[in-house]
């Protein structure tokens, strides 16, 4: 045994520990200067936020060590194990009578309060390394990509009926490992277009064309659904130059006359054209797909269905499914409403905040919007605006540029991986980290939409600090025990 831990010692790669502790190390001294009270000026009493969250950087340390010491197959052998386990911690969250910010997703035992969502990241990234690291698994095997999307799924859905969406949304992370695992582009593609579809819908919904009876979202929407589709055909269908030429051709002719009738001869809903249009371009590559034999024609026969559903249940789920707050968030993102005293009140402190701090920052525990407590969630979901205050763009820089070291790192350390498991679960890891910087940092800055999700290392808490420390130390000990 001592052989054993010897040579995992010799083998961690302490690079990465070393800038897993510094980050450790600049979260704590944001979370002294987020929650500094001029009252109570002691970082280490246990009865203040930065007092306990040295608590929990001490206990991550210990759990880090733990980890570390166990055998790499601990890991493999009981994944699905750890996996069923915490999707019943999910479950039996979903019925707790503790609410926290309107969120049921928190276990409450005593003065300790844990929210299982964050360490069922660890569980769903060892569970699909387990499936996919199979001999026998082919992520082109229909069944064994629908078993990897329901690994993903299951923990996703019981985590939205805990009213945790921005939890929830942090499994979408795991669709780039599967792409990195050869999943088609295609798929990746379909993706980014619904998110086009839902901005471009509701951003321009309402503003209605010269004639006052086409909306430009619709307008948009369905000619992009035309194009794309002429693209994917160009793409993925053999000989398809006709075939391109009359989709696009066509398709955009069409609507082009169309709309200039509308505008100067007779006013119509230039979509109710746009809406055969997509009917007739189905029905031809149901034909294409039959006539020529090509599968990949009914493919896109179905991306082009399934947009035209997507973008009209889009509507229906932004305006009856939303909560209104959530709706206002959004709106508010992407410039439809102005409400700084409301919904855009966090963002809209927390730009003023790091504009605040200028190039240098205005030092430690000398920032004047966060001592004021002018920012909701300042030492967790906003931590960020603390760092930019207090320490300018300079010191915001620096901290992003760790971040991106880190994230470059365990691209590296996934890469060189000797099996599937450890390359599998490795991408996991760094997706999740890279979903929750780009999404926290961004909504920070008013970039994307506020769903409430912790900055690394950074922000108060420890779940989210000994749920990060379990995703990263697991990956590490896999790395450990690699053939070299």
């Amino acid at each position: 045994m001592a052989y054993k831990k010897d040579s995992v010692w010799k083998s961690v790669d302490w690079w990465t520990v070393v800038l897993y502790l510094v980050l450790v190390i600049c979260g704590w001294f944001s979370v002294c200067g987020a929650s500094y009270d001029y009252g109570n000026p002691d970082f280490f009493d246990l009865g203040t936020r930065a007092g306990k969250q040295l608590m929990w950087i001490g206990c991550s340390l210990v759990l880090g060590f733990v980890l570390l010491m166990l055998e790499e197959r601990f890991y493999d052998t009981y994944a699905y194990l750890v996996y069923g386990v915490l999707l019943l911690l999910l479950f039996g969250t979903i019925f707790n009578p503790h609410e926290i910010k309107g969120s049921r997703s928190w276990i409450v035992l005593g003065p300790v309060s844990l929210q299982p969502a964050e360490f069922a990241k660890f569980a769903t990234a060892l569970a699909l390394a387990k499936f996919m690291g199979e001999y026998t698994y082919s992520i082109e095997r229909g069944r064994d990509m629908l078993v990897s999307l329901a690994i993903i799924l299951v923990p996703m859905v019981l985590i939205i009926c805990q009213k945790e969406t921005g939890s929830a949304l942090v499994y979408l992370a795991f669709f780039l490992v599967l792409y990195r695992e050869g999943m088609t582009g295609s798929i990746l593609f379909a993706g980014v277009c619904s998110i086009i579809y839902f901005i471009v819908g509701i951003r321009f919904g309402g503003d209605m064309m010269s004639d006052e009876l086409t909306s430009w979202g619709e307008f948009s929407v369905l000619g992009l659904i035309l194009v794309f589709s002429g693209l994917l055909v160009n793409s993925y269908c053999k000989g398809s130059g006709k075939p391109v030429k009359y989709i696009l051709s066509i398709g955009l002719g069409v609507t082009f006359l169309s709309l200039l009738f509308s505008l100067y001869v007779i006013p119509f809903n230039v979509a109710y054209v746009q809406g055969g249009l997509c009917v007739a371009l189905g029905i031809y590559l149901i034909y294409q797909a039959l006539h020529e034999r090509i599968r990949n024609y009914f493919y896109i026969f179905l991306f082009a269905v399934g947009s035209v559903g997507f973008f009209f249940s889009a509507d229906y789920v932004f305006n009856n499914v939303l909560e209104a707050h959530q709706q206002i968030r959004i709106k508010v993102l992407l410039g439809m409403e102005d409400d700084p005293t409301g919904s855009g009140y966090n963002v809209n402190q927390s730009k003023i905040a790091i504009g605040s701090g200028g190039f240098f920052g205005k030092g430690f525990l000398n920032g004047t919007q966060t001592k004021l407590k002018y920012v909701p969630e300042q030492d967790t979901d906003f931590i960020f605006c603390t760092v930019g205050e207090e320490q300018g763009f300079v010191g915001a820089s620096a901290v992003i540029i760790l971040f991106a070291v880190f994230i470059w790192r365990l691209i590296h350390l996934a890469e060189r991986q000797s099996t599937r498991f450890g390359r599998v679960y490795g991408y996991s890891v760094l997706s999740i980290f890279f979903f929750h910087l780009f999404v926290n940092i961004g909504m920070v800055l008013g970039l994307t939409p506020v769903i409430g999700i912790p900055l690394p290392f950074f922000s108060y808490g420890g779940s989210s600090l000994w749920g990060f420390t379990i995703l990263l130390f697991v990956f590490l000990r896999i790395d450990a025990s690699r053939e070299r």
